[in-house]
């Protein structure tokens, strides 16, 4: 059996390894064998008797716990097994968290540290009372919005919709005792930044990884964040394929539309606000990656992700709100819609990464809805048949309609800085040279370069 999450292979004790007891105990518990290789041969101790006696005392009296020590023989060898259940409490070796986190082991501190004892005891960050944030500061107009959004969601009372503000957060539960909560205040609040750093979306366009070529960042209630970040990656950060049958111009993204905001959506709900740091989306033009703050709910894998799971929301109360505005499910089917969408719309399925400290979801491209950069100048279909026959200028109007055929002249000449003129008699030369050809009429047509 091969080294695990939950399984060492160690040929001899050393105190050390009372650390990776602790990691156990505040994860998923796991098995620690004494008296093996890496590879999980046995080779045995002469000290077994001895380790079975001492190893519990050492536990008990560093962290207080109790865990199995078995003695074990094979081939006439012996070995301990020591096998360490999960605790329902936080467990520190002389006062550090450690935790169990893939093959590795974990020092939990700051907001890390805060976040698992907050889990242990059956609290969320979402709920904590926060007493700088008041009724005042919850902006009216994002309470219509969701109002309205709720409304024709029909998932709440309409009575509930119309009580005043404060009796509306009660029953939104966003209310701890007489306070409103964190929640309240990513919800409603017009700037959460003012309680909470980071309350926010980093959006970067990257040439290469070491490449970054612009960005932009959505601030404000994370209600009103969702359709902002979604207009901005399809309007200014990815590029549709642009096909054409017969007159019907026909757009096609590399992440579908649904896919994206379910993938958004999960983020905003998941993520660990207390770390300070935003969402971060970074867009290439063959790929596209969502990086958050989070964590999985306690003993949870990857491939309970993958697979059909109950809904164990981060932020339950965020996600209450949410689900009350008609922008999320309940069932936990966020991921099997995601999937479901990409394989509807033919492109690969997305890949998650965990990592200690973040979840990733990388969307990929198929080779058929790559659309070059407009830096690499033309296409390379149109690169390997334009040589000497056009000019530099001609040579980027060609890179323009290359990356969208249907292009106005006005537009050409806006993303060109000319003149309609001058863009008129570039497309003619174009024209004469038998590489473009107009298809359609001047105002409803596109432009086709020819093979």
């Amino acid at each position: 059996m091969p080294e695990s999450q939950n399984i060492e292979w160690k040929s001899k004790w050393k105190g050390e390894y009372l650390e990776w007891i602790c990691g156990y105990a505040n994860a998923q518990g796991g098995k620690i064998y004494i008296g093996c290789d890496d590879n999980g041969n046995i080779i045995g101790i002469s000290n077994a008797g001895k380790l079975l006696e001492d190893i519990p005392n050492k536990i008990r009296e560093a962290m207080g716990i109790i865990v199995g020590v078995n003695l074990c023989e094979e081939y006439g060898k012996e070995y301990i097994e020591i096998d360490v259940p999960t605790y329902p409490i936080g467990i520190s070796y002389k006062g550090v968290y450690y935790y169990r986190s893939g093959s590795t082991r974990q020092v939990l501190n700051g907001p890390a540290l805060e976040a698992f004892l907050m889990r242990k005891r059956g609290a969320t960050w979402d709920n904590l009372p926060l007493p700088a944030f008041s009724l005042d500061d919850v902006d009216d107009t994002i309470v219509e919005h969701f109002k309205k959004w709720a409304s024709k969601k029909g998932r709440i009372d309409k009575s509930v919709l119309d009580e005043p503000k404060d009796v509306l957060m009660e029953k939104l539960h966003l209310m701890n005792g007489s306070y409103l909560t964190n929640a309240a205040m990513l919800l409603f609040a017009k700037d959460p930044e003012k309680w909470q750093l980071g309350a926010y979306v980093k959006i970067g366009y990257f040439e290469t990884d070491a490449d970054l070529m612009y960005q932009d960042e959505i601030h404000g209630s994370i209600l009103e964040q969702i359709d902002q970040i979604v207009e901005l990656v399809y309007l200014k950060y990815m590029k549709a394929k642009i096909t054409y049958e017969g007159m019907q111009r026909i757009e096609r993204y590399f992440v579908p539309e649904d896919a994206l905001r379910e993938a958004l959506l999960n983020a905003l709900c998941h993520k660990q606000y207390q770390s300070g740091v935003p969402i971060q989306i970074s867009v290439y033009e063959d790929k596209l990656y969502i990086a958050n703050c989070g964590c999985l709910p306690e003993n949870w894998t990857l491939e309970n992700l993958m697979h059909k799971h109950a809904s164990s929301p981060y932020n339950p109360n965020i996600a209450h709100v949410f689900y009350l505005a008609g922008f999320i499910e309940s069932w936990g089917r966020g991921i099997e819609k995601i999937c479901s969408a990409c394989k509807k719309d033919g492109v690969p399925q997305p890949v998650y990464t965990i990592n200690p400290g973040d979840i990733m979801i990388e969307f990929t491209a198929p080779e058929d809805r790559i659309v070059r950069s407009v830096t690499h100048r033309v296409t390379d279909r149109v690169t390997d048949r334009v040589t000497d026959s056009v000019t530099d200028n001609e040579r980027d109007l060609l890179s323009l309609l290359a990356e969208d055929p249907g292009y106005t002249m006005p537009k050409l000449s806006e993303k060109m800085g000319i003149s309609r003129k001058t863009v008129a008699q570039r497309l003619k030369r174009l024209k004469e040279k038998g590489i473009i050809e107009r298809i359609g009429s001047d105002r409803k047509g596109y432009w086709k370069i020819n093979n």
